[in-house]
């Protein structure tokens, strides 16, 4: 008997889910099922994820799929994870993370820097709505929600120049060919948890010691040190936030950028990756205290 996963929809979602299978299967030759669900992010499309209940819109039918016994696990991409875990469930694994870069994606190829004077771009995301009028102060942002193929297919229909999208996501449909211009890490900085997957499971789960041999250490580490960041900031689809660490040797940099008071704050911070937690909570209170 397999385990049972549960999925959105979408077509990223499934991919990424037959990623984990695939791994759970090389590793353990155990066929897995997926189960899959619609969520409230995926059905409310015409309004902000602020306005629909932020994070959690994506995860909450899932974890009460687990709950009821219909699905052992779930994948989720680890940026549509609230960092407070309801009682009972852990991100119990997170396999090797993706490229975290975000992207810009053009119909007519021009870079973002090239583009004329009142481009129009798409993303209904505020990390990256802000990062890129930091870069292009004349830019429009023109808010956009949906699955990836929706959001490209809006640059024509909303007559845009281009849209941003998160690396990790086109490459694992095979779409990096559409990529215009990959966004450098050190002047825009991702979403928490972007690239990274985590399967979710209840503490007790019976597969839990499979779920968790499929965990990628560093991946781990870094992203728990974001989302510790973003703990401390009290982060979520309300302000814009974003981080990346990255590990150096025995080091461990993150770069954060916050909204606070109206006022787009950037810094970053270099510690040892033993005390990796405690990395992102300190370059949250550096940022509270700018």
């Amino acid at each position: 008997m397999g385990i049972i996963i549960a999925s959105r929809k979408s077509k990223l979602a499934q991919v990424q889910t037959d990623l984990v299978m695939s791994m759970i299967y090389q590793k353990h030759k155990l066929i897995c099922d997926k189960l899959l669900l619609d969520t409230k992010g995926d059905r409310i499309l015409d309004v902000s994820l602020d306005k629909i209940g932020g994070k959690g819109v994506f995860v909450k039918e899932i974890e009460i799929a687990i709950l009821e016994g219909r699905a052992e696990a779930a994948v989720h991409s680890m940026k549509d994870v609230p960092y407070a875990m309801p009682e009972g469930f852990e991100i119990v694994s997170m396999p090797i993370r993706e490229d975290a870069r975000d992207v810009y994606v053009s119909m007519n190829g021009i870079p973002l820097e090239d583009l004329p004077r009142g481009a129009r771009i798409g993303t209904s995301s505020k990390r990256r709505s802000t990062q890129i009028m930091e870069l292009r102060p004349d830019a429009i942002m023109v808010p956009i929600r949906g699955n990836v193929q929706t959001r490209v297919d809006k640059i024509e229909r909303e007559n845009l120049d281009g849209i941003i999208l998160a690396a990790a996501g086109l490459k694992r449909l095979g779409m990096e060919c559409i990529i215009t211009q990959y966004l450098d890490l050190e002047e825009f900085v991702p979403a928490i948890g972007q690239g990274a997957l985590g399967i979710e499971a209840l503490k007790t789960s019976s597969y839990i010691d499979i779920l968790k041999s499929i965990e990628h250490h560093e991946t781990r580490i870094c992203v728990d040190a974001e989302r510790s960041f973003m703990r401390r900031l009290n982060g979520g689809c309300h302000s814009p936030i974003g981080a990346y660490a990255r590990l150096q040797n025995e080091d461990m940099y993150i770069q954060g950028v916050f909204e606070l008071n109206g006022k787009f704050i950037k810094k970053d911070i270099l510690g040892s990756k033993y005390d990796y937690i405690n990395l992102g909570k300190l370059l949250g209170e550096k940022i509270i205290n700018a």
